[in-house]
């Protein structure tokens, strides 16, 4: 009787679980390399406060686009802080990758980073899976974690499909 219960509950929750997990990319391979990466153009919010709400300010960043019609591409954010420095807490800039001739929407401002040496790590992954996966793999290779770095996602186009995690961090 207990292996009946025991295979019901594996069926029913442990599977879909790890179904689940690797389709987020939670197996997925990090890529890590030396390259150059740049230059961009983003438009975004000052963002100070807990890694965990980022997602939030995210979220009003791109309706400040959809507001203004002006196209968003990938997401980005540039870390200034190390979020296990302050208890989870960082300083950032969060938004979007911005078109070169497109106008700044209103309420955001507009930077660049210029192309330059970095140690790029990509992994085909949720938006909420990959950085843990692209930090733990740097940590793994034993490289320090200097700031800022860039995190920009590219989504796959298609709600049913996972996009790309890429993170940036100087050399």
């Amino acid at each position: 009787m207990f292996k009946k219960q025991w295979l019901a509950f594996v069926l029913a929750f442990v599977v879909p679980l790890v179904a689940v997990f690797a389709w987020w990319g939670g197996f997925a391979t990090v890529s890590v390399r030396d390259t150059e990466a740049g230059p961009y153009r983003y438009a975004y919010l000052d963002y100070e406060g807990p890694i965990s709400n980022m997602r939030k300010t995210q979220r009003t960043a791109l309706k400040k686009f959809d507001l203004a019609r002006v196209p968003a591409g990938d997401t980005i954010t540039v870390l200034f802080t190390d979020p296990r420095a302050d208890h989870g807490k960082v300083r950032a800039h969060v938004g979007y990758v911005l078109g070169e001739s497109d106008p700044v929407p209103e309420g955001l401002q507009a930077a660049r980073i210029a192309r330059r040496p970095v140690v790029l790590a990509t992994v085909h992954a949720a938006v909420l899976l990959g950085p843990s996966k692209a930090y733990q793999a740097l940590d793994e290779r034993g490289l320090a974690i200097t700031m800022p770095t860039v995190e920009r996602y590219r989504p796959a186009g298609q709600a049913n499909r996972i996009g790309t995690f890429i993170l940036e961090m100087n050399r």
